[in-house]
Protein backbone atom coordinates (compact mmCIF):
# COMPACT_ATOMS: atom_id res chain seq x y z
CA UNK A 1 0.00 0.00 0.00
CA UNK A 2 1.36 3.43 -0.96
CA UNK A 3 0.01 6.79 0.21
CA UNK A 4 -0.42 9.21 -2.67
CA UNK A 5 -2.49 12.33 -3.14
CA UNK A 6 -5.27 12.70 -5.68
CA UNK A 7 -2.86 14.41 -8.08
CA UNK A 8 -0.30 11.62 -7.76
CA UNK A 9 2.20 13.50 -5.57
CA UNK A 10 3.44 12.45 -2.15
CA UNK A 11 3.28 14.65 0.91
CA UNK A 12 5.45 14.03 3.95
CA UNK A 13 3.57 15.53 6.92
CA UNK A 14 5.45 17.91 9.20
CA UNK A 15 6.32 16.30 12.53
CA UNK A 16 4.82 19.03 14.69
CA UNK A 17 2.43 17.50 17.21
CA UNK A 18 -0.95 19.22 17.22
CA UNK A 19 -2.76 16.79 19.50
CA UNK A 20 -1.34 14.28 21.99
CA UNK A 21 -3.47 11.61 23.65
CA UNK A 22 -1.91 9.94 26.72
CA UNK A 23 -3.35 6.95 28.55
CA UNK A 24 -6.93 7.78 27.58
CA UNK A 25 -9.58 5.26 28.54
CA UNK A 26 -13.37 5.10 28.82
CA UNK A 27 -15.54 2.73 30.82
CA UNK A 28 -19.31 2.39 30.71
CA UNK A 29 -20.68 -0.93 31.98
CA UNK A 30 -17.47 -2.43 30.59
CA UNK A 31 -14.20 -0.84 29.38
CA UNK A 32 -14.59 0.61 25.89
CA UNK A 33 -11.13 2.16 25.59
CA UNK A 34 -7.99 1.31 27.54
CA UNK A 35 -4.69 3.21 27.71
CA UNK A 36 -4.69 4.91 24.30
CA UNK A 37 -1.46 6.77 23.46
CA UNK A 38 -1.56 8.60 20.13
CA UNK A 39 -0.09 11.69 18.49
CA UNK A 40 -1.60 13.70 15.63
CA UNK A 41 0.82 15.84 13.62
CA UNK A 42 0.19 19.04 11.69
CA UNK A 43 -0.85 18.54 8.09
CA UNK A 44 -1.23 14.76 8.23
CA UNK A 45 -4.07 12.35 7.70
CA UNK A 46 -4.14 9.76 10.45
CA UNK A 47 -6.39 6.86 9.51
CA UNK A 48 -8.21 5.29 12.44
CA UNK A 49 -9.56 1.83 11.69
CA UNK A 50 -10.75 -1.34 13.38
CA UNK A 51 -13.87 -3.46 13.73
CA UNK A 52 -17.19 -2.03 14.86
CA UNK A 53 -17.09 -1.62 18.62
CA UNK A 54 -13.29 -1.37 18.66
CA UNK A 55 -13.51 2.14 20.13
CA UNK A 56 -12.85 4.38 17.11
CA UNK A 57 -15.95 6.55 17.49
CA UNK A 58 -15.56 6.74 21.28
CA UNK A 59 -11.98 7.99 20.96
CA UNK A 60 -13.07 10.53 18.34
CA UNK A 61 -15.92 11.75 20.53
CA UNK A 62 -13.51 12.23 23.43
CA UNK A 63 -11.25 14.36 21.23
CA UNK A 64 -14.22 16.39 19.97
CA UNK A 65 -15.71 17.01 23.44
CA UNK A 66 -18.76 14.77 23.11
CA UNK A 67 -17.56 12.19 25.65
CA UNK A 68 -15.54 12.69 28.84
CA UNK A 69 -12.73 10.16 29.29
CA UNK A 70 -12.60 8.02 32.42
CA UNK A 71 -8.83 8.39 32.60
CA UNK A 72 -5.90 9.89 30.73
CA UNK A 73 -4.94 13.34 29.47
CA UNK A 74 -4.76 15.26 26.19
CA UNK A 75 -2.68 18.21 24.99
CA UNK A 76 -3.65 20.44 22.05
CA UNK A 77 -1.21 22.95 20.52
CA UNK A 78 1.07 22.42 23.52
CA UNK A 79 -1.61 23.20 26.13
CA UNK A 80 -3.72 20.89 28.35
CA UNK A 81 -6.90 20.02 26.48
CA UNK A 82 -10.10 18.76 28.15
CA UNK A 83 -13.20 19.97 26.26
CA UNK A 84 -16.47 19.55 28.12
CA UNK A 85 -18.69 19.96 25.07
CA UNK A 86 -18.63 19.90 21.30
CA UNK A 87 -18.91 23.69 21.30
CA UNK A 88 -15.75 23.97 23.43
CA UNK A 89 -13.81 21.82 20.97
CA UNK A 90 -15.15 23.62 17.91
CA UNK A 91 -14.23 27.02 19.39
CA UNK A 92 -10.62 25.80 19.51
CA UNK A 93 -10.74 24.50 15.93
CA UNK A 94 -11.46 20.81 16.56
CA UNK A 95 -14.35 19.64 14.37
CA UNK A 96 -16.01 16.25 13.87
CA UNK A 97 -18.24 15.07 11.05
CA UNK A 98 -20.12 12.21 12.63
CA UNK A 99 -21.34 9.08 10.89
CA UNK A 100 -24.89 9.94 11.91
CA UNK A 101 -25.83 13.26 10.38
CA UNK A 102 -26.51 16.34 12.51
CA UNK A 103 -28.66 18.40 10.17
CA UNK A 104 -32.12 19.97 10.55
CA UNK A 105 -34.22 18.57 7.69
CA UNK A 106 -36.83 21.36 7.77
CA UNK A 107 -34.23 24.07 7.16
CA UNK A 108 -32.48 24.91 3.90
CA UNK A 109 -28.94 23.90 2.98
CA UNK A 110 -27.77 27.48 3.54
CA UNK A 111 -29.48 27.72 6.94
CA UNK A 112 -27.91 24.45 8.06
CA UNK A 113 -24.47 25.59 6.96
CA UNK A 114 -24.59 28.89 8.87
CA UNK A 115 -27.09 28.12 11.62
CA UNK A 116 -24.79 29.42 14.38
CA UNK A 117 -23.67 32.52 12.47
CA UNK A 118 -26.48 33.70 10.19
CA UNK A 119 -25.40 36.90 8.37
CA UNK A 120 -27.40 39.97 9.39
CA UNK A 121 -28.26 43.12 7.48
CA UNK A 122 -26.20 46.02 8.67
CA UNK A 123 -27.92 48.12 11.31
CA UNK A 124 -31.29 46.31 11.47
CA UNK A 125 -30.51 42.75 12.56
CA UNK A 126 -32.54 40.97 9.86
CA UNK A 127 -30.98 37.95 8.18
CA UNK A 128 -29.33 38.90 4.90
CA UNK A 129 -30.66 36.23 2.57
CA UNK A 130 -28.46 37.44 -0.27
CA UNK A 131 -25.27 37.10 1.77
CA UNK A 132 -26.46 33.78 3.20
CA UNK A 133 -26.93 32.34 -0.29
CA UNK A 134 -23.58 33.70 -1.49
CA UNK A 135 -21.70 32.31 1.50
CA UNK A 136 -23.53 28.99 1.17
CA UNK A 137 -22.65 28.67 -2.52
CA UNK A 138 -18.97 29.19 -1.69
CA UNK A 139 -19.06 26.58 1.07
CA UNK A 140 -20.99 24.11 -1.11
CA UNK A 141 -18.57 24.52 -4.02
CA UNK A 142 -15.71 23.34 -1.80
CA UNK A 143 -17.31 19.88 -1.63
CA UNK A 144 -18.74 19.77 -5.15
CA UNK A 145 -22.33 20.80 -4.41
CA UNK A 146 -22.39 23.91 -6.62
CA UNK A 147 -25.22 22.43 -8.72
CA UNK A 148 -27.62 22.41 -5.77
CA UNK A 149 -29.87 25.31 -4.77
CA UNK A 150 -28.79 26.74 -1.37
CA UNK A 151 -32.47 27.34 -0.59
CA UNK A 152 -33.38 23.65 -1.06
CA UNK A 153 -34.56 21.91 2.10
CA UNK A 154 -32.17 19.33 3.52
CA UNK A 155 -35.13 16.92 3.78
CA UNK A 156 -35.32 16.91 -0.03
CA UNK A 157 -31.71 15.67 -0.38
CA UNK A 158 -30.50 12.09 -0.51
CA UNK A 159 -28.25 10.75 2.24
CA UNK A 160 -25.12 11.24 0.13
CA UNK A 161 -25.78 14.91 -0.50
CA UNK A 162 -26.67 15.40 3.16
CA UNK A 163 -23.30 13.92 4.08
CA UNK A 164 -21.52 16.44 1.88
CA UNK A 165 -23.51 19.31 3.42
CA UNK A 166 -22.42 18.14 6.87
CA UNK A 167 -18.78 18.08 5.76
CA UNK A 168 -19.09 21.55 4.23
CA UNK A 169 -20.58 22.91 7.48
CA UNK A 170 -17.59 21.74 9.49
CA UNK A 171 -15.08 23.28 7.09
CA UNK A 172 -16.44 26.79 7.68
CA UNK A 173 -14.22 29.01 9.83
CA UNK A 174 -10.97 28.09 11.64
CA UNK A 175 -10.51 24.33 11.49
CA UNK A 176 -7.23 22.95 12.93
CA UNK A 177 -8.28 19.31 13.50
CA UNK A 178 -10.98 17.66 11.39
CA UNK A 179 -12.34 14.22 12.33
CA UNK A 180 -14.20 12.42 9.55
CA UNK A 181 -16.18 9.36 10.73
CA UNK A 182 -16.92 7.11 7.72
CA UNK A 183 -17.37 10.15 5.45
CA UNK A 184 -17.65 8.20 2.19
CA UNK A 185 -20.12 5.54 3.32
CA UNK A 186 -22.84 7.00 1.07
CA UNK A 187 -20.77 8.77 -1.58
CA UNK A 188 -20.19 7.85 -5.20
CA UNK A 189 -16.71 7.62 -6.71
CA UNK A 190 -17.00 11.12 -8.17
CA UNK A 191 -18.03 12.57 -4.80
CA UNK A 192 -15.21 10.68 -3.06
CA UNK A 193 -12.74 12.28 -5.48
CA UNK A 194 -14.13 15.71 -4.62
CA UNK A 195 -13.84 14.99 -0.91
CA UNK A 196 -10.28 13.70 -1.21
CA UNK A 197 -9.31 16.77 -3.20
CA UNK A 198 -10.58 18.89 -0.32
CA UNK A 199 -8.63 16.74 2.16
CA UNK A 200 -5.43 17.32 0.18
CA UNK A 201 -6.05 21.08 0.19
CA UNK A 202 -6.57 21.05 3.95
CA UNK A 203 -3.35 19.07 4.43
CA UNK A 204 -1.40 21.68 2.50
CA UNK A 205 -2.87 24.34 4.79
CA UNK A 206 -1.62 22.41 7.83
CA UNK A 207 -4.97 21.02 8.98
CA UNK A 208 -4.69 17.70 10.81
CA UNK A 209 -7.25 15.06 9.86
CA UNK A 210 -8.39 11.91 11.65
CA UNK A 211 -9.97 9.72 9.02
CA UNK A 212 -12.14 6.83 10.24
CA UNK A 213 -12.97 4.25 7.59
CA UNK A 214 -13.45 0.53 6.96
CA UNK A 215 -12.69 0.92 3.25
CA UNK A 216 -9.12 -0.32 3.09
CA UNK A 217 -8.49 1.05 -0.41
CA UNK A 218 -9.31 4.54 0.91
CA UNK A 219 -6.76 4.26 3.71
CA UNK A 220 -3.97 3.58 1.22
CA UNK A 221 -5.08 6.44 -0.98
CA UNK A 222 -5.58 9.23 1.54
CA UNK A 223 -3.70 8.55 4.79
CA UNK A 224 -0.11 9.14 5.95
CA UNK A 225 -0.26 6.91 9.03
CA UNK A 226 -2.66 4.23 10.21
CA UNK A 227 -3.73 3.50 13.79
CA UNK A 228 -5.56 0.21 14.38
CA UNK A 229 -7.86 -0.40 17.34
CA UNK A 230 -9.10 -3.79 18.47
CA UNK A 231 -11.28 -4.39 21.53
CA UNK A 232 -10.62 -0.88 22.82
CA UNK A 233 -6.83 -1.10 22.60
CA UNK A 234 -4.34 0.42 20.18
CA UNK A 235 -2.72 -2.64 18.57
CA UNK A 236 -0.65 -0.94 15.87
CA UNK A 237 0.28 2.48 14.49
CA UNK A 238 2.70 3.35 11.69
CA UNK A 239 3.25 4.75 8.19
CA UNK A 240 0.68 3.56 5.66
CA UNK A 241 3.40 2.15 3.38
CA UNK A 242 4.17 -0.49 6.01
CA UNK A 243 0.72 -2.07 5.80
CA UNK A 244 -0.50 -4.57 3.26
CA UNK A 245 -4.20 -5.29 3.05
CA UNK A 246 -3.67 -8.71 4.64
CA UNK A 247 -1.79 -7.18 7.55
CA UNK A 248 -4.48 -4.57 8.09
CA UNK A 249 -7.29 -7.10 8.11
CA UNK A 250 -5.43 -9.51 10.39
CA UNK A 251 -4.70 -6.80 12.95
CA UNK A 252 -8.22 -5.40 12.76
CA UNK A 253 -10.09 -8.67 13.29
CA UNK A 254 -7.43 -10.96 14.72
CA UNK A 255 -7.66 -13.39 11.82
CA UNK A 256 -7.21 -13.47 8.06
CA UNK A 257 -10.11 -13.01 5.64
CA UNK A 258 -10.09 -13.96 1.98
CA UNK A 259 -11.18 -11.76 -0.90
CA UNK A 260 -13.78 -14.25 -2.13
CA UNK A 261 -16.94 -15.56 -0.55
CA UNK A 262 -18.74 -18.84 -0.94
CA UNK A 263 -22.47 -18.19 -0.84
CA UNK A 264 -23.14 -21.93 -1.08
CA UNK A 265 -25.16 -23.97 -3.51
CA UNK A 266 -28.34 -22.13 -4.36
CA UNK A 267 -31.21 -23.20 -6.55
CA UNK A 268 -32.48 -20.32 -8.69
CA UNK A 269 -36.19 -20.92 -9.10
CA UNK A 270 -39.28 -19.12 -10.35
CA UNK A 271 -39.77 -15.33 -10.09
CA UNK A 272 -40.83 -14.20 -6.60
CA UNK A 273 -40.86 -10.46 -7.32
CA UNK A 274 -41.90 -8.84 -10.61
CA UNK A 275 -41.76 -5.08 -11.06
CA UNK A 276 -43.49 -3.79 -14.18
CA UNK A 277 -43.20 -0.22 -15.50
CA UNK A 278 -42.96 1.26 -12.00
CA UNK A 279 -42.81 5.07 -11.90
CA UNK A 280 -42.73 7.75 -9.22
CA UNK A 281 -42.13 11.29 -10.42
CA UNK A 282 -38.72 11.92 -11.93
CA UNK A 283 -36.98 9.68 -9.38
CA UNK A 284 -38.26 6.36 -10.79
CA UNK A 285 -39.28 6.14 -14.42
CA UNK A 286 -40.76 3.07 -16.09
CA UNK A 287 -38.63 0.51 -14.22
CA UNK A 288 -39.16 -3.20 -14.89
CA UNK A 289 -37.28 -6.26 -13.60
CA UNK A 290 -37.84 -9.58 -11.84
CA UNK A 291 -36.05 -11.45 -9.07
CA UNK A 292 -36.22 -15.23 -8.73
CA UNK A 293 -36.21 -17.37 -5.63
CA UNK A 294 -32.68 -18.05 -4.44
CA UNK A 295 -31.34 -15.04 -6.36
CA UNK A 296 -29.43 -11.99 -5.14
CA UNK A 297 -30.21 -9.09 -7.47
CA UNK A 298 -28.05 -6.00 -7.05
CA UNK A 299 -28.93 -2.43 -7.92
CA UNK A 300 -26.10 -0.02 -8.66
CA UNK A 301 -26.03 3.64 -9.66
CA UNK A 302 -24.93 7.08 -8.60
CA UNK A 303 -26.44 8.88 -5.62
CA UNK A 304 -29.70 10.42 -6.80
CA UNK A 305 -30.17 7.82 -9.53
CA UNK A 306 -33.38 6.52 -7.96
CA UNK A 307 -32.15 3.38 -6.20
CA UNK A 308 -33.58 4.13 -2.77
CA UNK A 309 -36.78 5.62 -4.24
CA UNK A 310 -37.31 2.42 -6.22
CA UNK A 311 -37.15 0.23 -3.10
CA UNK A 312 -39.44 2.58 -1.19
CA UNK A 313 -42.02 2.49 -4.00
CA UNK A 314 -41.96 -1.33 -4.06
CA UNK A 315 -42.38 -1.41 -0.27
CA UNK A 316 -45.24 1.10 -0.26
CA UNK A 317 -43.30 3.68 1.76
CA UNK A 318 -43.79 6.11 -1.15
CA UNK A 319 -46.87 6.05 -3.37
CA UNK A 320 -46.14 5.06 -6.96
CA UNK A 321 -47.58 7.02 -9.90
CA UNK A 322 -48.00 3.95 -12.10
CA UNK A 323 -46.82 0.41 -12.59
CA UNK A 324 -47.31 -2.85 -10.73
CA UNK A 325 -45.58 -5.16 -8.26
CA UNK A 326 -46.45 -8.86 -8.48
CA UNK A 327 -45.39 -11.48 -5.93
CA UNK A 328 -44.77 -15.19 -6.51
CA UNK A 329 -47.18 -17.00 -8.80
CA UNK A 330 -50.01 -14.50 -8.34
CA UNK A 331 -51.81 -13.60 -11.54
CA UNK A 332 -52.75 -10.15 -10.26
CA UNK A 333 -50.49 -7.34 -8.94
CA UNK A 334 -50.16 -7.05 -5.18
CA UNK A 335 -52.16 -4.32 -3.46
CA UNK A 336 -49.46 -2.43 -1.58
CA UNK A 337 -50.55 0.96 -0.34
CA UNK A 338 -48.34 1.11 2.75
CA UNK A 339 -45.38 -0.64 4.40
CA UNK A 340 -47.87 -2.57 6.55
CA UNK A 341 -49.40 -4.01 3.38
CA UNK A 342 -45.94 -5.00 2.14
CA UNK A 343 -45.00 -6.71 5.41
CA UNK A 344 -48.26 -8.69 5.45
CA UNK A 345 -47.50 -9.94 1.94
CA UNK A 346 -43.97 -11.06 2.80
CA UNK A 347 -41.77 -8.09 1.83
CA UNK A 348 -39.16 -6.62 4.17
CA UNK A 349 -37.11 -3.43 3.71
CA UNK A 350 -33.85 -2.72 5.52
CA UNK A 351 -33.48 1.04 5.02
CA UNK A 352 -30.27 3.01 4.47
CA UNK A 353 -31.02 5.47 7.29
CA UNK A 354 -31.04 3.36 10.44
CA UNK A 355 -31.07 6.36 12.79
CA UNK A 356 -34.38 7.91 11.74
CA UNK A 357 -36.11 5.00 9.99
CA UNK A 358 -34.76 1.76 11.43
CA UNK A 359 -34.24 1.97 15.19
CA UNK A 360 -35.56 3.25 18.50
CA UNK A 361 -32.22 4.50 19.80
CA UNK A 362 -33.26 4.89 23.44
CA UNK A 363 -34.69 1.36 23.63
CA UNK A 364 -32.80 -1.86 24.30
CA UNK A 365 -31.34 -4.24 21.74
CA UNK A 366 -33.98 -6.80 22.77
CA UNK A 367 -36.84 -4.34 22.25
CA UNK A 368 -35.56 -3.32 18.83
CA UNK A 369 -35.15 -6.93 17.70
CA UNK A 370 -38.70 -7.62 18.87
CA UNK A 371 -40.20 -4.95 16.60
CA UNK A 372 -42.24 -6.49 13.76
CA UNK A 373 -42.18 -9.82 15.63
CA UNK A 374 -44.62 -9.19 18.47
CA UNK A 375 -46.96 -11.96 17.32
CA UNK A 376 -44.37 -14.66 17.93
CA UNK A 377 -43.22 -13.13 21.24
CA UNK A 378 -46.54 -12.33 22.93
CA UNK A 379 -48.93 -14.31 25.09
CA UNK A 380 -52.45 -13.03 25.69
CA UNK A 381 -51.43 -9.63 24.33
CA UNK A 382 -48.35 -9.26 26.54
CA UNK A 383 -44.73 -9.57 25.43
CA UNK A 384 -43.11 -12.68 26.91
CA UNK A 385 -39.87 -11.33 28.37
CA UNK A 386 -38.19 -14.73 28.26
CA UNK A 387 -38.89 -15.17 24.57
CA UNK A 388 -37.76 -11.62 23.83
CA UNK A 389 -34.46 -12.16 25.65
CA UNK A 390 -33.91 -15.51 23.94
CA UNK A 391 -34.48 -13.95 20.52
CA UNK A 392 -32.06 -11.13 21.35
CA UNK A 393 -29.32 -13.47 22.61
CA UNK A 394 -29.65 -15.64 19.51
CA UNK A 395 -29.13 -12.70 17.15
CA UNK A 396 -26.37 -11.17 19.30
CA UNK A 397 -24.43 -14.45 19.05
CA UNK A 398 -25.24 -15.17 15.39
CA UNK A 399 -24.35 -11.67 14.15
CA UNK A 400 -21.50 -10.97 16.59
CA UNK A 401 -23.16 -7.82 17.91
CA UNK A 402 -20.68 -6.17 20.26
CA UNK A 403 -22.61 -5.06 23.34
CA UNK A 404 -22.83 -5.25 27.12
CA UNK A 405 -25.99 -7.38 26.91
CA UNK A 406 -29.41 -7.53 25.33
CA UNK A 407 -30.73 -4.74 27.56
CA UNK A 408 -28.15 -2.17 26.43
CA UNK A 409 -29.75 0.78 24.60
CA UNK A 410 -29.17 0.61 20.86
CA UNK A 411 -28.05 4.24 20.84
CA UNK A 412 -24.92 3.25 22.77
CA UNK A 413 -23.78 0.81 20.08
CA UNK A 414 -21.41 1.63 17.25
CA UNK A 415 -22.97 2.36 13.86
CA UNK A 416 -22.16 -1.06 12.45
CA UNK A 417 -23.62 -2.90 15.41
CA UNK A 418 -26.78 -0.79 15.14
CA UNK A 419 -27.05 -1.93 11.51
CA UNK A 420 -26.76 -5.55 12.60
CA UNK A 421 -29.71 -5.07 14.94
CA UNK A 422 -31.84 -3.69 12.08
CA UNK A 423 -30.93 -6.61 9.81
CA UNK A 424 -31.52 -9.17 12.56
CA UNK A 425 -35.00 -7.84 13.26
CA UNK A 426 -36.08 -8.25 9.64
CA UNK A 427 -34.44 -11.64 9.24
CA UNK A 428 -36.49 -12.82 12.20
CA UNK A 429 -39.62 -11.82 10.29
CA UNK A 430 -38.75 -14.49 7.67
CA UNK A 431 -40.14 -12.56 4.70
CA UNK A 432 -39.89 -14.12 1.25
CA UNK A 433 -38.70 -10.94 -0.50
CA UNK A 434 -35.91 -8.98 1.20
CA UNK A 435 -35.03 -5.45 0.07
CA UNK A 436 -31.66 -4.26 1.40
CA UNK A 437 -30.69 -0.59 1.02
CA UNK A 438 -26.96 -0.24 1.80
CA UNK A 439 -26.91 -3.24 4.18
CA UNK A 440 -23.23 -2.86 5.10
CA UNK A 441 -23.08 0.90 5.45
CA UNK A 442 -20.64 1.65 8.28
CA UNK A 443 -19.80 -2.01 8.88
CA UNK A 444 -16.18 -3.14 9.17
CA UNK A 445 -14.55 -5.60 6.80
CA UNK A 446 -14.90 -8.59 9.12
CA UNK A 447 -18.58 -7.98 9.80
CA UNK A 448 -19.25 -7.34 6.10
CA UNK A 449 -18.29 -10.90 5.24
CA UNK A 450 -20.55 -12.14 8.03
CA UNK A 451 -23.42 -10.13 6.54
CA UNK A 452 -22.64 -11.55 3.09
CA UNK A 453 -22.86 -15.00 4.60
CA UNK A 454 -26.26 -14.16 6.08
CA UNK A 455 -27.49 -12.94 2.69
CA UNK A 456 -26.29 -16.16 1.10
CA UNK A 457 -28.08 -18.20 3.76
CA UNK A 458 -31.35 -16.38 3.11
CA UNK A 459 -30.93 -16.96 -0.65
CA UNK A 460 -30.32 -20.68 -0.05
CA UNK A 461 -33.65 -20.79 1.76
CA UNK A 462 -35.27 -19.78 -1.53
CA UNK A 463 -35.85 -16.12 -0.77
CA UNK A 464 -35.50 -13.33 -3.33
CA UNK A 465 -33.02 -10.61 -2.35
CA UNK A 466 -32.63 -7.12 -3.81
CA UNK A 467 -29.48 -5.32 -2.64
CA UNK A 468 -28.76 -1.62 -3.25
CA UNK A 469 -25.15 -0.68 -2.59
CA UNK A 470 -22.78 2.18 -3.37
CA UNK A 471 -19.86 -0.26 -3.40
CA UNK A 472 -19.45 -1.91 -6.79
CA UNK A 473 -17.00 -4.44 -5.38
CA UNK A 474 -19.63 -5.55 -2.88
CA UNK A 475 -22.28 -6.07 -5.55
CA UNK A 476 -19.83 -7.88 -7.83
CA UNK A 477 -18.89 -10.17 -4.96
CA UNK A 478 -22.34 -11.30 -3.84
CA UNK A 479 -24.85 -10.78 -6.68
CA UNK A 480 -26.11 -13.08 -9.43
CA UNK A 481 -27.23 -10.12 -11.55
CA UNK A 482 -26.79 -6.36 -11.26
CA UNK A 483 -29.23 -3.75 -12.56
CA UNK A 484 -27.90 -0.23 -13.05
CA UNK A 485 -30.03 2.85 -12.36
CA UNK A 486 -29.20 6.15 -14.05
CA UNK A 487 -31.26 9.35 -13.87
CA UNK A 488 -34.30 7.45 -12.60
CA UNK A 489 -34.23 4.65 -15.18
CA UNK A 490 -33.01 1.07 -15.09
CA UNK A 491 -30.65 1.33 -18.05
CA UNK A 492 -29.16 -2.17 -18.11
CA UNK A 493 -29.12 -5.52 -16.30
CA UNK A 494 -25.80 -7.44 -16.22
CA UNK A 495 -25.38 -11.18 -15.67
CA UNK A 496 -22.48 -12.30 -13.47
CA UNK A 497 -20.38 -13.51 -16.39
CA UNK A 498 -20.66 -10.27 -18.39
CA UNK A 499 -20.08 -7.35 -16.05
CA UNK A 500 -16.91 -5.40 -15.45
CA UNK A 501 -16.45 -2.46 -13.11
CA UNK A 502 -15.86 -0.13 -16.07
CA UNK A 503 -19.09 -1.29 -17.78
CA UNK A 504 -21.09 -0.83 -14.58
CA UNK A 505 -19.73 2.70 -14.13
CA UNK A 506 -20.37 3.58 -17.78
CA UNK A 507 -23.98 2.44 -17.44
CA UNK A 508 -24.38 4.49 -14.25
CA UNK A 509 -23.41 7.69 -16.12
CA UNK A 510 -25.24 6.87 -19.38
CA UNK A 511 -28.67 8.14 -18.36
CA UNK A 512 -27.29 11.50 -17.29
CA UNK A 513 -25.40 11.87 -20.57
CA UNK A 514 -28.60 11.23 -22.54
CA UNK A 515 -30.58 13.61 -20.35
CA UNK A 516 -27.97 16.38 -20.68
CA UNK A 517 -27.83 15.92 -24.45
CA UNK A 518 -31.63 16.17 -24.64
CA UNK A 519 -31.67 19.34 -22.52
CA UNK A 520 -28.97 20.85 -24.74
CA UNK A 521 -31.00 20.14 -27.88
CA UNK A 522 -34.17 21.60 -26.32
CA UNK A 523 -32.27 24.72 -25.21
CA UNK A 524 -30.92 25.28 -28.72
Amino acid sequence: MTAVSTDGTRHAPPRNPVLTVSGVGKTYAVPILAGIDLTLNAGEVLALTGENGAGKSTLSKIISGLVTPTCGTMHYLGQPYAPTSRRDAEALGVRMVMQELNLLPTLSIAENLFLNCLPAMKGIGWISRKRLREDARAAMARVGLEALDPDALVAELGIGHQQLVEIARNLIGDCRVLILDEPTAMLTGREVDLLFGQVERLKREGVSIVYISHRLEELARISDRIAILRDGKLVSVGPVAEYTTDRLVTQMVGRGIGETIDLGERKIGAPMLRVDKLSRGAAVQDVSFEVKSGEIFGISGLIGSGRTELLRAIFGADAKDSGAVTLGTASQPARIGSPADAVKQGIALITEDRKSEGLMLTQSIASNLALNNFGALSRFGWIDGGRERALAKRHIDAMRIRCAGEQQPVGELSGGNQQKVVIGRWLERDAGVLLFDEPTRGIDVGAKFEIYGLLGEEARKGKALVVVSSELRELMLICDRIGVMSAGRLVRIFDRDEWTQDDLLAAAFSGYAKRDALLTREAS
